[in-house]
Formats: structure tokens, sequence, C-alpha cells
């Protein structure tokens, strides 16, 4: 309920990703200070069992810090409470384990810090920049239907079709009235007006996304539209949460699938409008099964688990990963 708070003129109260990114900026202002080792992460979600092209990522990360005298980080990215259980979050650690990975502790887990993602939200309300929407995915449907019906609606790059509906123009009051009335929302960015509040935005890509690029990439995050910052019962997305979690951990080199290339524009984004540092990006190719797609986690002939119970040692799940 933090929209109603700002819209009321209430100051939310300091948390800790505040005091954190207060003590960051202080840290790199002062010239004097070490410069500190390069920061990875492998960052899976425990909603199924990891698959070879987990392993790539995982090997990835490790074998780039190692080059580079840096430290790798283990995350747990489970806000999604429905799907994700205590067995797979195991499961991560025992084939992690088994591939001769080491990892610094604590582990970080997302659901253990929803305040922080909730004070990044409240920076962003602060802004005038996050609006609920109320829309069931059958109504979105159903406006999207119609707007074809004349034309063809844009999509993201992951194929899902723009936010069609006008809860921007919701006045005040009503949007309070509706959320406090305990109906199902939304929260979403105000694409326009955020794009507004920041220049032209790049990030340093050192791997290669889907069309080759590399090097300084242009961070257009307009094709996404009004994207998901939280809804009623989570207070957070994946892409606020993953450039907190960056943020907070002080992570230098994000290092991930190819699919998530398009996703930086946001993340570039929500890092410039909240003040918090931008990472290097590294994005590598993905392993895919025998028809050319991306692999499941369901795929019982990939996974991590079921090549282990048939005997598979760390030698040939990296070179099964394309690693060697």
């Amino acid at each position: 309920m933090q929209l109603v708070r700002a819209e009321a003129g209430i100051r939310p109260t300091p948390t800790r990703l505040d005091f954190h990114l207060r003590y960051r900026s202080a840290r790199i202002s002062n010239s004097y200070i070490t410069p500190m080792p390069p920061v990875f992460r492998f960052a899976p979600s425990p909603n199924g069992y990891l698959h070879l092209g987990h392993a790539l990522s995982a090997l990835l990360n490790a074998d780039m810090a190692n080059a580079k005298g840096g430290r790798l980080l283990l995350r747990i990215e489970d806000i999604d409470v429905a799907r994700c259980r205590p067995e797979f979050e195991t499961a991560i650690y025992e084939d992690l384990a088994c591939m001769g990975l080491q990892w610094e502790r604590p582990v970080r887990r997302q659901s253990e810090h929803w305040d922080d993602y909730r004070a990044a939200l409240t920076r962003l309300e602060a802004m005038g920049l996050v609006y609920p929407s109320f829309e069931s995915r059958a109504e979105i449907s159903r406006l999207v239907a119609e707007r074809e019906a004349q034309a063809s609606w844009p999509r993201d790059p992951d194929g899902a079709p723009l936010y069609p509906g006008n809860a921007r123009r919701i006045p005040p009051y009503e949007r309070k009235r509706r959320m406090m009335s305990g109906e199902p929302y939304a929260l979403r960015l105000d694409m326009q007006a955020a794009l507004g509040r920041v220049g032209a935005l790049e990030w340093m890509e050192t791997g290669e996304g889907p069309a080759g690029e590399t090097g300084m990439v242009a961070a257009n995050a307009a094709i996404w539209g009004d994207i998901i910052l939280a809804r009623k019962e989570v207070p957070t997305s994946y892409h606020l949460a993953v450039v907190v979690d960056d943020a907070a951990q002080d992570v230098t080199d994000v290092v991930r699938g190819r699919d998530l290339f398009h996703a930086t524009a946001v993340h570039r984004l929500l890092q410039a409008l909240l003040g918090l540092p931008q990472p290097q990006y590294h994005h590598h190719r993905l392993v895919l099964d025998a028809d050319g797609g991306k692999l499941s986690k369901s795929t019982q002939s990939t996974g991590l688990r079921e090549l282990r119970a048939k005997g598979a040692l760390q030698a040939e799940i990296r070179r099964m990963a394309g690693l060697d």
C-alpha cells in the first residue's frame, strides 16, 4: 500500500536499502578506497531442477570470477512464492557443489528482503512514476484483441502484448478507493514519464546479444511498455528485485543467458532512476534442445539431477555445456 502513502504525502520510513545506498555512495566518493575485486553472481530460481543451461551460466560465472580474481555469489531468486519450493533450492546447492563450484556465504534469498524492494518501489512512487492497473489477465487479452482488430498491437521482446489499458488516467482518489477496497491490482511503471527523467542510456556488453550486439549497447526500454513492478500480493517483480539485489550485493559483472539481453534496457532504466550503480553485462549463448528451443526445467535429458544420477561427473557436464 505504499502508493497510498505516497499520494497522501506521508514520507516513508528509511529502510536498509536507503542506508546501504548512502553508505555505498560515500564509499565510492572516497578516492582513497582500495579498488574492490569484481563481483559475479549466479541467481537461479528454485521453481524446478537445474539443467545444462544453468550449468553453463554458473560455470561461466565461476570461470570469469577466477580469471579476474573476483568473488562469486549465489542468489536464490524466490519471489514466486507459488512455484518456488524448498526441495528445488536444496537441489540447487547439491548440483552446484557436484560441479565443484564454491560461493560466498550467506546466500541472499529474495524472500528475506521484501523491505528492500518496497523501499525502491516507494522511491519510484515518490517520483510519480508508478500507477496501479486493475485489469485481469482476461480483460487485458480482450483489450488487446479489440486493438488488434483495428491494427497490429505492439509486443515486447518476449512476445507479450504491451499494456493496452488506460489506468494512468484514473484519478488519484479513485485509485486509492479501489486499492483500499481490496481490489486486485498491479503496480506499473509509467514508461513515458520514466524515460523523460533520464537521458540516453546504454550498457557495456562484453558478451553478445541475439543480433551480435556487443560493446556499448543502447538501452531501449520503451519496447517493454508500462512494465509491472509489483502486485498487490507480491511487493516486487523480477526487474525491480534484480537491480536492487545487484546493488545491495555490489555486483560488478552480470553474466547471464542471452534470453535476458533485452531486459537489460529495463534494468538500466531502473538503475538510473534509483541512483544505483551500473554493472557490466555479459550475455552468453543458450544451450538448446534437439529442436533448437530453449531448455526447460522439465527437460529430463538435460537436467543436472538426472545427469548426476547417471554418473555424469564435473568434467562431463562442462563438456556437455560446451565449455571444454
